[in-house]
């Protein structure tokens, strides 16, 4: 398919196109899903589960579904499925052994679990169907905010999502509290006359169906891959020593960041070694106090002034170990102050924006512009030697 002409749906991850025939095609694209799952296990066949495959729907939800009537598929196909009244379309994500693997990563016994099935590929009708349905999402949305917020009810409809055929659709909301929904339930089906499903999601997935740049400069982690999210607390900053700062640790959801639980474990597996201070360290010189501790590197730093941060002296893990022990003991630690300072170590992060300054453009350009006035100079006092 050529990808010039085609539109690109992401919430679905696939190209769609209209020939000139007016034949309607549509094609996976790679990357574009969130959801998408690389097969690790491409080219390891085991025939007892040929017959299982993930279908990939909206960027909200998978299913699994097995292929009782033996229809020669692969990964990319657009099959029609079965689902509660009706028929859905979606994407072959995955084939084989590997689906197996994602059943139990969700918690999904693959002995209980109940399979639909895998009606066919999808034909040119289904997909005329299928993109009708779509193109009615958004207007139907709006409009049922706006019912939602005729009713005085205390949510937000943040996404709609249409099955295959287009006699059912998927309400997501999103409430602080529990509603009643049997009025509006009416309301929706006299309006859009089809069957309604309604789902809570959270202000996380909404922030990821919204999207959105992160103050690392890149999309949002729950727009671009993420699909379960974890539950992230203030004891997870602590641990990093970062700073409890509401505006700094949320994120666009309101909530805390995601990416504060990434570099946890790597912390907590270095606070190990690093030994617990709760009092001031006797030395021969006097009390020693803790400033602050570089986690990963292992290294405290101590100063003998309680009120002053000034002149720190950094102390490794170890021994400060050595020098707790030595005070259990009865004993008083070396002194630090004999100790050397080290010299201070350049950064392991270089960057080119300071290398050379931008202003060397402007000394290039008077040096230039001052050769020029120079020759026209001398061809000047030339020309009037010649006069003469």
């Amino acid at each position: 398919m050529e990808k010039k002409n085609a539109l690109t749906d992401c919430s679905r991850g696939c190209y769609i196109e209209r020939t000139p025939v007016g034949e309607l095609r549509c094609q996976v694209a790679p990357g574009c899903s969130k959801l998408s799952t690389y097969d690790w296990l491409e080219g390891l066949q085991d025939p007892k589960y040929d017959h299982l495959f993930e279908v990939r729907f909206k960027n909200t939800h998978k299913g699994y579904y097995r292929n009782t009537s033996q229809i020669p598929l692969k990964v990319g196909d657009l099959v029609a499925v079965e689902a509660t009244t009706g028929h859905d379309i979606g994407f072959i994500d995955l084939a084989g052994p590997l689906v197996l693997k994602q059943m139990k990563r969700h918690n999904l016994n693959p002995d209980t679990y109940e399979f639909k099935k895998i009606y066919r590929k999808a034909k040119l009708l289904d997909l005329e169907k299928w993109q009708e349905a779509i193109a009615r999402e958004y207007p139907v949305m709006i409009r049922a905010r706006k019912i939602a917020a005729a009713e005085n009810l205390p949510m937000k409809i943040g996404d709609v999502e249409f099955q295959g055929d287009g006699t059912k659709a998927i309400f997501y909301y999103i409430a602080d509290e529990r509603i009643d929904f049997r009025k509006l339930i009416k309301l929706y089906a006299a309006e859009f006359c089809i069957r309604i499903e309604m789902r809570q999601f959270g202000a996380r997935q909404e922030a990821g169906l919204i999207g959105g740049i992160g103050v690392c400069g890149q999309e949002l982690c729950c727009s671009r891959w993420m699909a379960d999210f974890n539950s992230v607390t203030t004891q997870a900053a602590r641990i990093q020593d970062l700073s409890l700062n509401p505006q700094k640790l949320a994120g666009q959801c309101s909530k805390l960041k995601c990416c504060i639980d990434y570099e946890t474990p790597v912390y907590m597996d270095a606070l190990k070694h690093i030994p617990e201070v709760t009092q001031p360290i006797e030395t021969e010189d006097g009390l020693i106090y803790l400033v602050k501790t570089d986690v990963l590197k292992g290294t405290m730093w101590f100063s003998y002034d309680k009120q002053s941060m000034a002149n720190m002296i950094p102390v490794s893990s170890k021994k400060v170990q050595h020098m707790l022990e030595t005070n259990q003991r009865g004993e008083k630690a070396p002194s630090l102050r004999s100790v050397e300072k080290p010299e201070k170590e350049e950064t392991i992060f270089k960057s080119s924006a300071g290398e050379e300054s931008i202003t060397r453009f402007d000394a290039g350009n008077k040096s230039k512009r001052r050769g020029k006035g120079r020759r026209k100079k001398s061809s000047r006092k030339k020309h009037v030697s010649k006069q003469t």
